[in-house]
């Protein structure tokens, strides 16, 4: 038997599934996804569940379930059901999907925290982690920046000054497997009943952070390699994990590329330490670029904001700018099939009616 308050299950997730049209099945959590099936953690049990007929073509891709949903399911065995409908989202990873430039990807569901894992090796990269904090505070999700291989050494004074602009607001974490007071700092950061996703690029040690923070075996990695230092990616799939009498963990494959795909400029100045001096500007609606009087611009000449933070706040605007913009332009082209549709339905319905 699984209590699925251990899982995150509270009053809200309950008023919600009152609203259903199948609140009379049962309800569960998805702990893995595999393509088109997924499995769901119930209160009897685990079950290997496909999408019913309506959830699978009445959705658009990135509605479709990911780890971390509740959803209600109708069981066909002791083992297997049928997904009938999805309980209302909160606090969700999405990126960009790949090879797109207007569809979001889900990536977890129902998450309180994002744990932003960095190795502190060759490959370390604060714009990419400005890139990943952007995207989870759209969401309400408070990030935290994990730091892992420590033991390999790296200078602590260039690192902590890189993060300045980001550890002032978050909390931030050096950790390595191999020494474990680390890990049992962060594992303190972790409520009860809580849900945490760790997101960050292939070969920073995600798996490896979990199966520690659990003190067991839990997920699958691989050797480090000889030819890149770096542990073999290993995780290909978005897995939920439970700590015992600890909160829940979803690991997430690692990603080469992470597209934002809000477009909160609020969010962006807060990240990127920009609106402390965007109130400034001579125009109320000055974009920073070349504007006269723009005082982000002279904050930048006079060396009190980075020139690469700013340069990466432009950078990221665009991005989830054109985001935005292609969403517009392909929901216009979706209305305009739509209206062609119904009017050749039209003239079909009056075969005298002339056009």
């Amino acid at each position: 038997m699984n209590d699925l308050y251990n899982y995150g299950w509270n009053d809200h997730l309950y008023r919600q599934k009152q609203d259903s049209t199948f609140k009379a099945f049962m309800h569960g959590r998805i702990s893995l996804t595999h393509k088109t099936r997924y499995e769901v953690i119930a209160a009897d049990g685990r079950y290997t569940c496909e999408l019913s007929g309506n959830m699978l073509y009445g959705r658009a891709s990135a509605e479709q379930p990911c780890t971390g949903d509740w959803v209600i399911f109708q069981p066909m065995d002791a083992e297997k059901g049928v997904i009938l409908d999805l309980l209302p989202r909160q606090q969700t990873l999405y990126r960009l999907k790949t090879g797109s430039v207007s569809e979001k990807q889900a990536i977890a569901a129902h998450v309180q925290k994002a744990f932003i894992v960095q190795s502190l090796d060759e490959h370390f990269s604060i714009r990419r982690m400005e890139r990943f904090v952007v995207q989870v505070t759209a969401e309400q999700i408070e990030p935290v920046l994990v730091l892992t291989k420590t033991d390999l050494g790296f200078e602590k004074d260039k690192v902590e000054a890189s993060l300045e602009h980001l550890s002032r607001r978050m909390a931030h974490f050096y950790t390595s497997i191999r020494e474990p007071d680390t890990i049992v700092q962060l594992r303190a950061s972790i409520l009860p009943g809580e849900s945490v996703v760790f997101a960050g690029m292939s070969g920073v040690g995600k798996s490896s952070l979990i199966n520690a923070l659990c003190g067991r075996e839990i997920l699958a990695t691989s050797a480090i390699s000889e030819a890149t230092g770096k542990g073999r990616h290993t995780t290909t799939r978005r897995e939920m994990v439970l700590m015992e009498g600890s909160g829940v963990l979803i690991d997430t494959p690692g990603m080469k590329l992470f597209g934002v795909t809000n477009d909160d400029e609020d969010n962006l100045s807060e990240v990127f330490d920009i609106r402390s001096f965007e109130g400034k500007c001579r125009f109320r609606d000055c974009q920073h670029i070349n504007e006269e009087g723009c005082a982000v611009i002279e904050a930048v000449a006079e060396g009190e904001l980075d020139r690469a933070i700013y340069e990466n706040y432009l950078k990221l605007r665009k991005e989830a700018r054109h985001f935005s913009s292609s969403v517009h332009e392909k929901r216009k082209r979706e209305k305009s099939f739509a209206r062609m549709v119904k009017e050749v339905k039209d003239l079909k319905g009056h075969p005298y009616k002339k056009p």
